[in-house]
This record gives C-alpha cells, structure tokens and sequence, in this order.
C-alpha cells in the first residue's frame, strides 16, 4: 500500500502555525510518529496490516529517502505531537509530481489540517514547475476519496494492483496543477468529480444562473443531477468537459450526443456553468472553445443550444460565432417567479 490515505523552495520550508498545528519540514527523527501515523490510518479498515521492514522500509528515513527523490516531507504538530505528515516528489520528464504519505490523526481531521498538508505540497510542486498533480490511494480509504474529489482531483487511469500482504488496490487521482486547463473527462473521472460540480452548481443556482434549478438547491439533489450526468458520460451518451484554473475545479460544460438518428451530424451544448468565484477569467471562452473542438474531434459539423435571453453567456456565444434561430417567450422562470424568454442559438463547425 503506497499511501496517500486520510487516516517550498530547496529543502522544505515550515508554514506558518494556524489553527492550533504548526507545519514544519519532516526529519528522519520522526520516524517513530510517522510509523504511528501510518500504522494508525491502515487500521482502521479492515484487512490492511502495516509491515514497515518487510514492504516500507522507508519509513525508517523518509526524510532522506524523499530528499534523494529530489521531493519533500513534512511533518505536523500540535502541543508538542506530530499529527500529520504529507509528502511530494517529482515523477519524471512528464513535470508531474506525486503526493506521498498523506496522513492525519483522527483527532485532527476537520480541523483544516488536511487542508494545509496538501495545499503546502501542491504549492511546493508548482513552485518547482509541476503542471499536474498525481496521488495513489487505496479503494478501500472512501474518506480519503472524498477529501481528494473536494481538493479538486478526479480518477485517473487503471485501478493498481500491489503485491503486499493487504492486497492492496489503488485508485490513481489527478489534476492540472497550474494555469487554465479543460480535459474531457471518462467515465471514472465523471464519477469522481461529481461532488465537486455539485458544489459549484449549487454556487451558480445561488448566483441566479439559468441552470433549470431553483434556489437554493438542496446538495443532494446537485449531487443526484451530476450522478445523471456521469451516468450518461459512461453510456458514451454525454461528453463531460471541466475547467481548472490554478488545480481548482472552476467550470463545466457537456455535449450531449445522444441524437435521432436522422441528426447524426448534430450535438447540443448544455449546462455551461462557471462557478462566481472564477467569472471573467476567460473560462466560459475556453469551455466553449474546447467543446467546439471535441465536437469536430468526433465528426459534429452542427451544435445547438438553448440560453437565457441576456444571460451573460449570450455575449460570449454570439462573439464566437453563434448564430440566432429564434426566442421562445415565457419558456421558464427565474428565481423571482418572472416569465423569462429562451434563446436559440446553432452553430456550423
């Protein structure tokens, strides 16, 4: 079990003290804590056994043994005890790094520890130039998963198989590190990014964005949409494209191809949403951009959609060529129970 489960230049520099625990660079002295820390984690799921001679002697010298990885550990402390431990390495010529060893005392999760753990590593990792961040952790850590899917990271890749006395399965997570990035995501990766765009679809509902939902919209039922969603993003239905900016989840859009049969050649761009916190980054532009690109990718010459007249994403349709079909009136209501008029728009590729 490698071991990135929720139980800055040069060496590792120490981040300011906040919320009771202080965050300082890790030493092969700790070894005994960390060892705990680990040994801690693992059992509390059932089958997972820490043999730390006979599978991960490093932990003897993880301060050493990181350092020769060219990465960094850190320990954290609160009255004295060590009480977390994250790390990060670069994995190669890719400019990836890896998150290690990212552990927490029971009694300190949900303190916003965790938080600064990771988000000292990330900001470590693009100091040094990493464009994406990639992290194992077994399928048996859910809370973990959780933690991670918030932080923005999503499924990446094959499950891994360890060959060690808990019978370890991993998934692999990922995310962009630095910069604006859309991917399109499969179906794995649609699964675990579901909490985090329900978050930020609720954000927009509250911000009064023409999503088909009413404020305020009950979480569970954000989340209910998005599982929908990735649902038909499995069926090869539905192509699922997220913005990050700076490794945050920061928007969304789908291309929905499920078409009659007579309209092969169409898809229907839905459910542009850009969370309020990134507006006027030029995230809507490159979700639209990079949609129109998928959709040629896949042999689309014709995209509709239908908007909100005067919604925000109207201006930026029309300067990106989008072309006027016609208005329907009274087509829904906003927020405020007024009959609102319906834009339709096409779009030859």
């Amino acid at each position: 079990m490698s071991g990135a489960g929720l139980g800055l230049s040069g060496p590792a520099r120490s981040i300011p003290a906040m919320g009771g625990f202080t965050i300082r660079p890790g030493q092969d002295e700790d070894a005994a804590d960390f060892i705990r820390l680990v040994g801690d984690a693992w059992a509390e799921y059932p089958n997972c056994f820490l043999d730390v001679d006979g599978e991960v002697p490093e932990l003897r010298a993880l301060a050493t043994h990181f350092a020769g990885t060219g990465g960094a550990l850190w320990a954290a402390e609160a009255e004295g005890r060590v009480v977390g431990m994250v790390a990060a390495r670069p994995l190669g010529s890719d400019r990836a790094w890896e998150i290690c060893k990212m552990y927490v005392e029971k009694s300190q999760r949900g303190t916003g520890l965790a938080h600064a753990l990771l988000g000292g590593a990330e900001a470590h990792a693009r100091a040094r130039g990493a464009q994406r961040i990639v992290l194992w952790t077994d399928t048996r850590f859910e809370a973990a998963h959780r933690f991670y899917e918030k932080r923005g990271y999503v499924r990446s890749g094959s499950i891994r198989i360890l060959d060690d006395i808990s019978k370890s399965l991993e998934f692999r997570y990922a995310k962009p590190a630095i910069g604006l990035v859309v991917e399109a995501l499969d179906a794995a990766a649609a699964a675990s990014a579901e909490r985090s765009l329900a978050e930020m679809l609720v954000a927009c509902v509250a911000d009064g964005a023409a999503t088909g939902h009413l404020p305020p919209l009950p979480p569970e039922a954000a989340r209910a949409f998005w599982r929908r969603v990735s649902g038909e993003a499995a069926l090869g239905n539905r192509l699922l494209l997220v913005a990050w900016q700076e490794g945050q989840v920061a928007g969304t859009v789908q291309l929905n191809l499920a078409m009659p049969q007579d309209q092969a050649h169409r898809a229907v761009v839905e459910q542009l949403l850009v969370h309020p916190q990134f507006r006027r980054q030029g995230i809507g532009r490159a979700l639209m951009q990079r949609v129109e690109q998928a959709a040629r990718g896949i042999g689309r010459s014709l995209l509709t959609l239908d908007i909100r007249a005067g919604a925000a994403a109207e201006a930026l349709c029309r300067g990106q060529g989008w072309v006027e079909a016609g208005r329907i009136p009274g087509f829904s209501r906003d927020a405020g129970g007024t009959l609102t008029e319906q834009l339709l728009l096409y779009r030859p590729l």
